[in-house]
């Protein structure tokens, strides 16, 4: 039994080879971009905190959460449809919802982090020990297996006839409803449920820490304290809205069925356009990594 994928641009394939050149230096410079804040978070010592920990798990679960989809896309813009087993779609399902549901966590962790930077400073040593880091990135993963393990069983387990083509460009939860002829309102509930409690326990995390972090800021004396604590939180702020945007459009619904050539367009810009913005709102808007890249490329130019 196999499912095949429906070409994401039907109507546009004599521009598949052009899409897919678009897409692979996109996915491309995602992953270098993302490999090289990890890269420099580990090699410099001045960056081995708590904050560019997460930093780093968060660019490495980015890297294995766009590897799960792109490379299929990107052969589907070659090839026009192409076939993936039962096992193989559910699997990719799992993986991407899992990945993406870590990813939300992670996110709300880096929130707890800098209100405790900021809002905490004496305290913050003591709490974000390696230990604790350690724990709440494990905390991440455990939350987002479990929360996800249950929806998609429970759809695996469903009725599957008719057209065997998914109408999206991966193996996603809305798009394989759509193609159960089950009675699948318990578990688009659930999903839903789900959704609702990953992106509000992450969005209330947030708002709560970052309030906490401007009320501090505003009581800051000097000007230029102040505008280092707001320079580290706006990048992660932008990151969290453009995140927060898509996924909210795609996965906030009772029924899954409903707008998925809508959802298409949100799911591209959550698998391929955000995860390509992140390193680079993360490079381009801190000054540490920054220096920690101009010295990295002045060793180089010494060992020459």
């Amino acid at each position: 039994y196999h499912i095949g994928i429906r070409q994401l641009y039907m109507l546009f394939y004599n521009l598949g080879k052009f899409l897919f050149l678009v897409h692979l230096l996109a996915y491309l410079a995602s992953i270098m971009g993302n490999l090289l804040i990890i890269t420099v978070t580990w090699a410099d010592h001045r960056l081995q905190t708590p904050m560019y920990f997460f930093l780093s798990s968060f660019s490495f679960f980015e890297c294995c959460f766009i590897t799960t989809v792109v490379p299929k896309l990107l052969a589907i813009f070659l090839s026009g449809r192409q076939p993936i087993s039962f096992a193989a779609c559910f699997t990719q399902a799992f993986v991407f919802l899992f990945l993406g549901t870590t990813v939300f966590f992670l996110m709300a962790v880096l929130s707890l982090d800098r209100y405790l930077a900021i809002c905490k400073p004496l305290y913050y040593p003591i709490i974000m020990n390696p230990r604790m880091c350690f724990r709440l990135v494990a905390a991440c993963l455990s939350l987002g297996f479990v929360l996800m393990v249950v929806p998609v069983t429970m759809l695996s387990q469903s009725s599957f006839c008719g057209s065997h083509v998914i109408p999206h460009f991966f193996c996603d939860f809305g798009p394989l409803i759509h193609l159960s002829c089950s009675n699948t309102r318990s578990t688009e509930m659930l999903a839903f449920a789900l959704a609702l409690f990953i992106l509000l326990t992450s969005l209330i995390v947030t708002i709560i820490a970052y309030s906490n972090i401007v009320v501090t800021i505003v009581r800051l004396p000097s000007a230029r304290e102040r505008q280092k604590a707001f320079s580290t939180c706006s990048s992660h702020l932008l990151v969290l809205s453009m995140m927060y945007g898509s996924c909210v459009f795609i996965y906030v619904k009772p029924k899954q069925r409903n707008r998925l050539d809508s959802n298409k367009e949100a799911a591209l810009v959550n698998t391929v356009v955000t995860p390509l913005l992140n390193p680079v709102i993360y490079t381009l808007r801190n000054k540490q990594v920054h220096q920690a890249l101009r010295d990295a490329l002045s060793r180089v130019r010494l060992q020459k």
